[in-house]
């Protein structure tokens, strides 16, 4: 039997929906008599043999091919599937559907049969966690969104499903939990996304029904007939709203939707009802013009039948938050047996209807495809269908970012967009950015078999290492032993590398290899400086210690990077003059302060300790201190009378701390201004042109070096730290003044 003769009805009235599944088969190479001659191919191949729901996969594909039709799909796309379950009984698949039917078919078949082999591998069993059902559903919207570009494989998969929930519902076999769950949270609201509805409500129920058999006959039974029956009702009210709204002159699409029961369910469930409280078991939309329009039926419903006025709503004068618009308004139907039904009536115009059933991508005929369509065709094309499908995905996808129907934030990125997903030889998925190579994925998989990468096979073929994966292929990976990275793999045109992580890793490497010799020739210096003072019994660790290091390595590497002097080492090893006690220091200290006469001249432009003769001194870092600038000293640890600023934060903090420390200091040898002090300058200013390079002519002019400059640029306001050398700050507040009056300064000031 031709499956496309199989009875039944069509899954769908939507021109639209009918449009996009004809575009898709239009995609195919035609044949004459092509679903004959796909069945004849494949049958000998699948007549004697199950798949794991125990169906004939002979039948399965007439089966599949049979909904296929319904959707709208011509002959070429309804062939596919006996092309799809052949191709796993064929030694050469590609080659040999490729030969009998062309290139795309073959491809297309196995593309089919990759994603459906990757939906098996990542169902998980029954009493599995609520963290694992969900790692599930993710995956495997991962794959149908990786595989989403090509609308044929996605049109095959959701078919094939639904001819197997059909299969399990006839045979009242068990249905694995796995299978079911998959087909409601993720299979039927791509279906709704696709506007396929049909297959949406049928797979919503069929998978309800095994996953809560229980709940499902209580709500069958409360609805106290059947769908036939439900059905045929709606249908008779639909005569009788068209009719009537066409003799008052309203153009009206009129549709029937009786509710279906996992509907039912969720609305009760989400919106805490009872059933009794559901009026919406049995709907019609109806479909006008313009707005004026959606009043007048409006207004003849409410004249026609009785209305519940508690339930009516206008959302065309107040849109929902989502933008949503229509007229909801709850009559009361008499049916056969007298009772009187509740039923919705949804009335609204062709647009909001397709933004209520398409969200955003629903505007894509009417606000861009315009009289020429897009690159020049027309609005009704191929080209348009399958751009109005991926908007549609794309949707579906940022629905699920979102978790939920709401609208998803600017800032979540669009999987289809940059993102590729491929498989390890086991059909673990692997997410990768697009373009990336398999040298990505090999950091992807581990670090260490990235380092040892040295050739890839992709689907069975070895391939350069800087071949860009495609969506749904498999990688395995050769690997070394031992060894690192190349450097060719950080040069950017060479094309290795397209992940930053992977980038990051390959640098990380290289940068251990610098580390590595750095400490080596650290090491050979140390130890040689040792053999040299006779000290080759010291323990490495303990040097480190003295000097102020974790360990020997750490000591190693500042000494390789000729970031620490020998001569420090030196100092440790030699003997040591003993040391003065604090209170030695402190009696040393006050006896001096009575005879200040005996010091010695400290350098022209230094700093002289009072009392205490020519001691090594040293400027303090955090406060710059200058000429004249009141100051005051600090006996450090080890590195003599650290000079300040009396007004700096961290001297008074220092004194307040350990007061016996304090002592006094005063500039010496000023007369001759020959001495020159480090100062930083804190400037604010509106970013302008040539700003940077007046400052600089104003020091430059006053003599005034500047030897550090940090900037620090935002979108109005830079925030800059110069550096200059002074030899007072008598001048230096001269230069500020005039500094702080230049055109796009905020404020300038020492620091």
């Amino acid at each position: 039997m031709n499956p496309a003769s199989a009875p039944g009805g069509t899954l769908t009235d939507n021109a639209e929906v009918a449009g996009i599944v004809q575009a898709s088969s239009d995609m195919l190479p035609v044949h004459a008599d092509i679903l004959a001659q796909a069945r004849q191919f494949a049958g000998p191949l699948l007549v004697n043999c199950q798949l794991p729901s125990g169906e004939n996969e002979l039948e399965h594909a007439d089966g599949v091919a049979n909904i296929l039709a319904q959707m709208g799909g011509a002959a070429s796309l309804q062939a596919v599937p006996y092309l799809v379950y052949a191709a796993d009984h064929l030694s050469r698949p590609q080659e040999m559907i490729a030969q009998a039917f062309g290139e795309e078919y073959a491809q297309l078949a196995l593309q089919a049969t990759r994603l459906m082999r990757l939906q098996q591998s990542q169902r998980v069993q029954p009493g599995s966690s609520l963290g694992t059902q969900a790692e599930q559903i993710e995956a495997v919207r991962k794959m149908l969104l990786a595989f989403s570009r090509d609308l044929r494989v996605i049109l095959l998969r959701l078919a094939s499903r639904l001819q197997t929930l059909r299969h399990y519902a006839a045979t009242k076999l068990p249905v694995p939990h796995a299978l079911a769950y998959e087909a409601l949270h993720v299979l039927a609201p791509l279906a709704n996304r696709l506007g396929i509805w049909q297959i949406k409500w049928e797979m919503e129920d069929l998978a309800f029904r095994f996953l809560e058999p229980d709940t499902y006959r209580d709500v069958a039974r409360l609805l106290d007939e059947k769908r036939i029956g439900r059905e045929q009702r709606a249908e008779e009210l639909r005569r009788i709203v068209r009719d009537g709204l066409g003799e008052q002159g309203i153009v009206a699409n009129v549709q029937a939707r009786p509710k279906h029961i996992y509907s039912i369910v969720k609305k009760m469930r989400g919106k805490g009802l009872d059933f009794e409280q559901i009026y919406d078991r049995m709907a019609l939309r109806v479909i006008v013009p313009e707005v004026k329009d959606c009043y007048e039926a409006l207004s003849w419903v409410h004249s026609h039948y009785d209305a519940i006025a508690s339930e009516f709503d206008d959302y065309i004068a107040k849109p929902k938050a989502n933008g949503y618009q229509s007229l909801h308004t709850v009559i009361r139907q008499q049916g056969p047996d007298g009772r009187q039904r509740p039923v919705e009536i949804q009335i609204r115009t062709q647009e909001m209807h397709d933004h209520a059933e398409s969200g955003v991508a629903a505007h894509w005929a009417y606000k861009e495809a315009g009289a020429k369509g897009y690159s020049g065709h027309s609005a009704n094309s191929a080209y348009d269908a399958k751009i109005a499908v991926l908007r549609q995905l794309l949707a579906w996808e940022r629905d699920f970012a979102a978790g939920g129907d709401e609208a998803p934030s600017p800032e979540q990125p669009a999987l289809l967009e940059d993102k590729i997903y491929v498989l390890t030889p086991e059909a673990a998925i692997v997410e990768l950015p697009q373009g990336a190579t398999p040298v990505d994925f090999a950091y992807s998989v581990h670090t260490s078999l990235g380092h040892r990468c040295r050739g890839a096979k992709v689907d069975g073929a070895m391939v350069p290492l800087n071949t860009p994966l495609r969506n749904g292929q498999t990688v395995s990976i050769t690997a070394a032993k031992e060894g690192g990275p190349s450097r060719d793999w950080l040069n950017v045109e060479q094309g290795y590398l397209v992940s930053n992580r992977a980038r990051a890793k390959v640098r990380a490497w290289f940068n251990a290899l610098v580390l590595q010799d750095a400490i080596a020739r650290g090491r050979e210096a140390v130890e040689k400086l040792l053999q040299r003072e006779g000290k080759t019994a010291l323990k490495l660790d303990d040097l480190a210690g003295q000097l102020g290091f974790s360990d020997a390595d750490a000591l190693f590497e500042v000494v390789g990077k000729d970031e620490f002097s020998l001569r420090n080492i030196e100092a440790v090893l030699k003997p040591q003059a003993p040391q003065l006690s604090q209170d030695e220091f402190l009696l040393q200290k006050q006896a001096a302060k009575g005879d200040r006469k005996t010091h010695r001249p400290a350098p022209k432009g230094g700093v002289l300790v009072v009392g205490m003769g020519s001691l090594m001194t040293q400027l303090a870092k955090c406060c710059k201190p200058a000429p004249p600038d009141d100051i005051g000293g600090f006996v450090t640890r080890g590195k003599g009378v650290s000079v300040h600023r009396a007004d700096c934060p961290n001297y008074r903090s220092m004194v307040r701390d350990n007061p016996e420390r304090a002592i006094e200091v005063q500039w010496q040898g000023l007369e001759g201004g020959a001495a020159a002090y480090p100062v930083d300058i804190l400037v604010q200013a509106t970013d302008r042109a040539g700003l940077l390079r007046d400052i600089s002519e104003l020091f430059a002019r006053e003599k005034m070096p500047v030897v550090g400059l940090h900037s620090d640029a935002g979108k109005e306001i830079s925030h800059m730290m110069i550096t200059v050398q002074v030899s007072d700050t008598h001048r230096l507040n001269k230069v500020l003044g005039e500094l702080a009056v230049m055109e796009g300064v905020m404020s300038a000031r020492r620091r």
